[in-house]
């Protein structure tokens, strides 16, 4: 196997690694926020403003780490720097 289709084939299988924690983590994690968030306003209905508040602000950074991961894999695939390290190396 030649130099360039190994960069290929690790690129392919990290960023669906990625693409894969990036997304069930984050699902899982925002899960967690709002069932927690339902069990607080349900136990402190006075109290859902500030929770409803603090629970959107939890889920846009949930959500930021899963945009991170989506953009480092197509990064992977679309733009991977180790193509032209080693077009350029004549390898």
């Amino acid at each position: 196997m030649d130099p360039i289709s190994i960069i290929g084939l690790t690129s392919i299988i990290v960023s669906g690694l990625t693409l894969a924690i990036g997304s069930v983590l984050p699902a899982k994690a925002q899960g967690d926020a709002v069932s927690q968030a339902l069990r607080s306003i349900a136990q402190q209905p006075d109290a859902s403003n500030t929770i409803t508040r603090t629970l959107f602000v939890g889920l846009a950074m949930i959500e930021s780490f899963a945009i991170y991961c989506f953009v480092v894999a197509m990064i992977l695939i679309f733009f991977n720097p180790f193509w032209n390290y080693l077009t350029q190396s004549g390898g």
